[in-house]
């Protein structure tokens, strides 16, 4: 097979005599304080005209790609094993989105198959789904029992925090990464980037060498956080990329399929407990029982509109969903996937 290169989080944080307990509220996202509106809109089943297909990919009905939407290249010594497929037309799922998002991808995670597109390649900013990168350096070079010194910067970073952290102190690594992907603690991405690299810009620098190192192309990371909408872009083909990387990581997957989570913690009553904000780990897929949500996260910036990148297993086919300013996430998601688990005939 050819390749290619390629939330919601309100937190709340209740203080007890045994506990502080940061919750995820719905349906808020990490990177505003705005609560989300209601949510509407319709997916039909269409075939889809060809010339439809192609001005969504950026294409024009000869194949050929146009301007800022065409499929990122890159040099093929880059192409990483979690790449995606190029998305070409006709897809094996090809809905119509009423009110569509501004890109999108559904894929295989398993093979990197595209089964339906939508200006893949289109750079977007992508508010805390920079997380999954922040996470996955992370892992990759750090262990769960190190400890974390608390600069005086961490815990005054603005939006969602874990809203625990106290300057001076000493806090387990363990609960500082589970609160970057559970929560989007935008506290422990800077302290956990501070404990990597020694400043939050020597960490993005870290960052973006493991995206080119990956061959993301398209990706440019400005923050660990994810609260830039400026020169913090990627693109869905990106987006599924980095999310077969973070699942094919066993921390990064443990944990963001978490439903919650309870470690020790320098607080008073000893313990961090905290719920997934990603809503449909906590909610399930609505159509598709037997499926199982294995990640991935969610973000919202004004800037970046709401974002999600969502997986689910069903027996042994693992799909995945990347949305990009999504008028609707919390309908167009289950939609994306229960057509592509019943594409191959697993619902």
């Amino acid at each position: 097979m050819s390749k290619r290169i390629f939330a919601i989080a309100g937190v709340v944080v209740v203080f007890g005599a045994a506990a502080v307990v940061a919750l995820a509220l719905w349906p808020r996202d990490e990177g505003s304080d705005a609560a989300v509106p209601p949510l509407s809109g319709v997916l039909s089943a269409d075939a889809g005209a060809g010339a439809k297909l192609a001005a969504e990919l950026g294409q024009s009905t000869d194949g050929r790609t146009e301007g800022a939407l065409a499929a990122p290249t890159a040099d093929p010594e880059q192409v990483d094993a979690y790449a995606v497929d190029p998305a070409v037309p006709p897809f094996p799922v090809r809905p119509r989105l009423k009110r569509p998002p501004g890109a999108g991808l559904l894929f295989d995670v398993d093979t990197g198959e595209v089964l339906w597109a939508r200006r893949p390649g289109e750079e977007r900013p992508i508010a805390s789904l920079t997380k999954m990168m922040t996470g996955l350096v992370i892992a990759e070079r750090h262990q769960r029992r190190e400890r974390v010194v608390i600069s005086a910067k961490a815990p005054r970073v603005e939006g969602s925090r874990i809203g625990v952290l106290r300057a001076g102190t000493k806090a387990p690594l363990r609960g500082l990464f589970l609160g970057l992907l559970m929560v989007s603690g935008n506290d422990a991405a800077a302290a956990l980037a501070e404990h990597d690299a020694g400043s939050v810009g020597a960490f993005v620098k870290r960052m973006n060498r493991r995206a080119a190192e990956l061959g993301l192309v398209c990706t440019r990371f400005a923050g660990p956080a994810g609260l830039q909408d400026t020169g913090n872009e990627s693109c869905a083909y990106d987006l599924a990329a980095l999310a077969r990387a973070d699942l094919d990581n066993s921390w990064v997957a443990a944990t963001v399929r978490r439903r919650f989570a309870s470690v020790p913690f320098p607080l008073k009553g000893g313990r961090l407990e905290l719920a997934n904000n990603h809503y449909f780990i906590q909610r399930g897929v609505a159509g598709l029982p037997r499926a199982r949500v294995t990640g991935v996260k969610t973000g919202l910036t004004n800037g970046a509109g709401r974002c999600y990148v969502t997986t689910a297993r069903i027996g042994g086919r693992h799909l995945g969903v990347v949305l990009l300013n999504s008028p609707d996430p919390i309908n167009q998601v289950p939609i994306l996937l229960r057509a592509g688990f019943r594409a191959g005939g697993d619902a």
